[in-house]
């Protein structure tokens, strides 16, 4: 019931040239894989997961991690794999293998960030520029006392200087706290404190959809409940006056002033945090993940430079915030392998629906991050003119966040991709400090499907007692060995950790997604755990859902949840934001209903559809099912900070209320 298409068609292949020139197959041919095909990549698999001694101590070494002090043991599991040591004995700093090992005038002189305002203002930063910005905050941090093992906040729309902050925090060893710019007071005093931040970078504001948004006024809001943070650090963005604390502000420029371009790297230890980076959990306060110098690093190497074929001739553009991890992974990943960040404040989608296609024409974007979430928002307006931009600058595209449809992926691939350019599946977390499961350059690609697991993470989908299931199988999403890359526990909380993650079976990390994996080795990930809906006694996923009724043509997305029902035990419920030109009362509903029945049979008839002009999303594009579940059944939504659209959920509770009074007008049960 729960399997996704098992017969997909095969739509895309590596040519031979793509394969042989692969950052991937040349890793494999260094560790003495043969093969440079799906036939090596599965023995890469298969060997990592025997010998990970052997595979991390090849990645660090074929993709030139740097060490002041070389490390004793790369991996040390004498206090269980749930407390796993890397790189044991060494030293090393995130900012030595981002910037400092980069040398040459030809480096020097590339574009390290390349940024676009909505207003058409743009700004270019070299190599050189980066390295002295981000040498001259450090400075200017240290001369305020900040140091290693501070943790210091950032909380920076996407500008350039956001690159250096990240950067230059890390050089002086502190710890950085990435903040979603759009958060409210109370989520970002929550994660100062929690952190225990001394310091924060912010800026005065940011423009979104030609509307400013006073950044500076919710640090202010937030600073009478975080004792322990010192300083704010203030960027001029928009201009506007600010409120102004001469006790704890002071000007971004200010503070740079007259500080050294070359500010030496502090010395850290391999394991030392580098990040501390919140992810919300489903219930209780957000919980702090926590990635060190060696093992983020390492990690971004493996899966931006070896799964994703990142080159340093690439240039990246990824529209997220550095609140979410894709914000780090864009900086941290490009200035490792030495590529060109493509930056974009604001809207994907302001001044013009064609925005989005025009930054990646006009500044050549060879490696384009996406999330299925915003291609359905293009399809919604009938592709924004895709079609009238130049798009062969292209070379590989990656795609994380919540999951594909196959109108959308097939559309994704013909209008953007133009059936030339392969779009590379990426899943895992923020606790992951990455992905679980990949796509790569080596494999065919299937419709919204993984080519596999990423090597090294011992991956595997297991039923409810941890037993593999084996092609054909659905069931969770496991990880039997640690990775490098893998959280060091949770802030100032490990027993969370160990409940949160290790507690199900022993040795075994659940990671709470529900995956499978077909008879031809794809791998799809169905949904989170906690949105697995258990429909008269047959587990399913919403995505196999909420694909049925995407197929009908007639939405734009749709949020399928479970609602308690005393036959089935649960009952489906369908949110739907319908497509441009759709009446919600021309029949649309037994339309709707009648593509879940026809595809998963009547107990799956949905007991309600609702639809709503926009479903809750975080700013990652990952629609927020938890919610949409709580709000129907007016239950409390929980932690709502991570909400790109809170409007949305105004807007559904209002619906939701229409539905329940027109119920007890007509005598009709509230949930039948």
């Amino acid at each position: 019931m729960e399997q996704p298409d098992s017969t997909a068609e095969v739509v895309w292949h590596p040519d031979a040239d793509l394969t042989r020139s692969s950052n991937l197959a040349a890793f494999m041919q260094a560790v003495g894989i043969e093969s440079p095909g799906t036939d090596g990549y599965d023995q890469l698999v298969a060997r990592a997961a025997a010998d990970p001694q052997w595979f991390w101590n090849g990645v660090i070494e074929h993709m030139d991690i740097r060490f002041y002090q070389p490390y004793d043991r790369v991996l040390d599991t004498s206090k269980g794999i749930e407390w796993a040591q890397w790189c044991v004995g060494g030293t090393t700093n995130a900012a030595l293998n981002c910037l400092d090992r980069h040398q040459g005038a030809a480096h020097d002189a590339k574009d390290a960030v390349v940024w676009a305002g909505e207003d058409g203002k743009t700004r270019r930063w070299n190599y050189v520029e980066l390295k002295a910005q981000t040498s001259r905050l450090a400075e200017g941090l240290r001369a305020l006392g900040c140091g290693p093992g501070d943790v210091i906040g950032v909380c920076l729309p996407m500008v350039p200087e956001a690159a250096a902050a990240l950067l230059a925090i890390v050089k002086i060893g502190a710890v950085v706290l990435p903040l979603f710019s759009g958060f409210g007071a109370h989520a970002v005093a929550s994660r100062l404190n929690d952190g225990g931040a001394v310091a924060v970078l912010t800026v005065d504001g940011t423009w979104r959809r030609g509307k400013q948004y006073d950044i500076k006024g919710t640090i202010d809001k937030a600073l009478p409940d975080v004792p322990s943070l010192r300083h704010v650090v203030v960027l001029k963005n928009t201009g506007e006056t600010v409120a102004w604390n001469v006790d704890v502000d002071h000007w971004w420029h200010d503070l740079c002033a007259d500080r050294r371009d070359d500010a030496p790297t502090q010395v850290m230890a391999a394991e030392a945090p580098m990040m501390l980076i919140y992810t919300s959990g489903t219930t209780g306060k957000p919980k702090g993940t926590v990635h060190t110098h060696c093992g983020f690093i390492t990690k971004l190497a493996l899966d931006m430079g070896l799964c994703a074929d990142y080159k340093a001739t690439d240039r990246m553009m990824w529209m997220s915030d550095m609140g979410w991890l894709a914000g780090p992974i864009l900086i941290y990943a490009s200035t490792l392998l030495g590529a060109t960040i493509v930056m974009a404040e604001g809207a994907h989608d302001y001044p013009d629906e064609g925005r989005f296609w025009r930054l990646i024409q006009d500044n050549a974007v060879s490696m384009l991050g996406i999330a299925p979430t915003i291609i359905r928002s293009f399809m919604q307006n009938g592709g924004s003119g895709v079609e009238n931009y130049d798009l062969s600058s292209l070379r590989v595209t990656l795609s994380t966040g919540e999951a594909w449809n196959q109108s959308a992926w097939m559309w994704m691939f013909e209008k953007v991709c133009r059936k030339r350019v392969p779009i590379i599946n990426y899943s895992g977390g923020t606790e992951i400090g990455g992905g679980i499961v990949t796509g790569t350059v080596l494999h065919p690609m299937k419709p919204c499907t993984f080519s596999g697991p990423v090597p090294g993470m011992g991956a595997d989908v297991v039923d409810e007692n941890g037993r593999s299931v084996g092609y054909s199988g659905t069931g969770e999403l496991v990880l039997r060995q640690p990775s490098i890359g893998l959280t060091r526990g949770l802030w100032n909380d490990p027993q969370r950790y160990i409940d949160s993650y290790w507690s199900r079976a022993p040795g075994i990390w659940w990671h709470g997604d529900r995956a499978h994996i077909d008879a031809d080795g794809y791998w799809t990930i169905l949904g989170r755990s906690d949105d697995t809906l258990k429909i008269a006694g047959k587990r399913t996923g919403p995505s196999e859902i909420e694909t049925l009724v995407m197929a009908t043509g007639k939405a734009a997305e749709v949020a399928a949840i479970g609602i308690p029902d005393e036959v089935k035990g649960e009952s489906v419920v369908l949110v739907v934001s319908l497509m441009p030109g759709i009446d919600p009362g021309s029949g649309i509903e037994k339309i709707l209903s009648g593509a879940v029945v026809s595809g998963l049979g009547g107990a799956f008839r949905p007991s309600a559809v609702l639809f709503v002009g926009d479903l809750p999303k975080t700013r990652n594009m990952k629609i927020m099912r938890r919610v949409v579940r709580a709000i129907y059944l007016g239950d409390n939504a929980g932690d709502l900070s991570s909400l790109a659209n809170p409007e949305a959920v105004e807007r559904l509770v209002a619906v939701v209320s229409d539905m329940t009074r027109t119920r007890s007008l007509t005598g009709e049960r509230a949930h039948d």
